[in-house]
């Protein structure tokens, strides 16, 4: 039975629909050998949240639950959590986590990147590094430490939502009437920023 849960997930795992700036670890192989590979014991549970993740800019625990049982029928929420942390262990998945945000999860890792936060509306996007290869891994002054990571957050306004600020700006008394575009409970958005590595 287990076989053809497998066999079931493993043949419905696709490729991003979004075109990503990476190619995602678990979009280039079979799922199946990924987490071989990587030394990942392979189960039914584990390549549903493999899947959720695959392609996603960025999503949160709760919203990889949620594709994962709706691939497999039922897993719990600590079987999620469990297989997210072998994951980024693994070096299979990266967690970030925005002040203010639940941890967010993205299959973009091996890369130097960053991330695009928006004040207004949480929303999570990816930015590649400014200059060069690594430059942010050489601090001023290292005390001492040997760096193989760092975490960079752009923080500001997303175009959408300068956008419906201006537009929603009331010409008669120049105060602000919108909603916003999305809130930060409705965003959807995946990441461990695991730079240079």
């Amino acid at each position: 039975m287990l076989n053809d849960d497998l066999v079931s997930i493993q043949s419905s795992v696709q490729a991003p629909v979004q075109a990503p700036l990476h190619d995602p670890v678990s979009a280039l192989r079979d799922p199946v050998t990924v987490l071989r590979e990587h030394g990942v014991h392979v189960t039914a549970q584990r390549l549903a949240v493999l899947k959720a993740v695959n392609g996603k800019q960025h999503i949160t625990a709760d919203g990889v639950a949620e594709i994962a049982k709706a691939e497999i029928g039922t897993i719990s929420r600590q079987s999620v959590y469990d297989t997210l942390n072998v994951f980024v262990e693994k070096g299979l998945i990266r967690r970030i986590q925005p002040i203010g945000s639940p941890a967010l999860y993205e299959d973009r890792v091996g890369d130097n990147h960053h991330h695009l936060i928006c004040r207004t509306c949480a929303r999570v996007v990816d930015v590649d590094c400014a200059v060069g290869v690594m430059p942010c891994l050489t601090a001023a002054d290292d005390m001492g430490f040997e760096i193989d990571e760092a975490e960079v957050a752009y923080w500001g306004r997303c175009p959408e939502c300068i956008s419906t600020d201006t537009q929603q700006i009331s010409p008669n008394t120049g105060s602000h009437t919108h909603q916003h575009h999305m809130s930060a409970s409705q965003t959807t958005t995946t990441g461990d920023n695991n730079h240079g590595k």
